[in-house]
């Protein structure tokens, strides 16, 4: 019997597919779980149609993660770090920081999960990898100066 997997099923095939399953496995466990639906004329239809929004949407999804990439490529976030009398460094600058520094700047909202750069301990410049999408990442220029108290 041929069913659309209407989930991701162990040993069988990713949501979306069209297998050919055992008789009773489809009619005692597939169906009746809703994993799988008969694959009619009208049901392979619409899951064609559903794979191709979806293929689409990570498409334009790609599109807009590379135009921010090119965005991001060119920016300069400038952090502050508090520093004792003598120039002595206290704290450092996290992703978190990087995060809420380019949205006040620049009005780009990253995660700062998607922000990886080592902890900042020391007054300079920097670059932080940004992760914005599979495969596509951009380098951040961070520039650390000393907070004016």
């Amino acid at each position: 019997m041929k069913v659309i997997l209407n989930q991701d099923v162990k040993g069988i095939g990713k949501k979306g597919e069209i297998k050919e399953v055992s008789d009773g496995y489809a009619r005692n466990f597939l169906l009746p779980k809703k994993l799988a639906s008969e694959a009619t004329n009208a049901n392979i239809d619409t899951a064609k149609q559903k794979l191709a929004a979806a293929e689409h949407k990570k498409e334009v999804e790609k599109a807009e993660a590379l135009a921010l990439a090119d965005k991001i490529k060119k920016l300069s976030v400038d952090c502050f770090i508090k520093t004792g009398k003598d120039g002595r460094v206290f704290g450092a600058v996290t992703s978190k920081e990087i995060s809420e520094a380019l949205l006040k700047q620049h009005n780009i909202s990253i995660d700062k999960k998607k922000i990886s750069s080592q902890s900042i301990k020391a007054m300079g410049s920097y670059t932080a990898e940004v992760k914005l999408y599979a495969n596509v990442s951009a380098s951040l220029n961070v520039n650390v100066s000393a907070k004016s108290e």
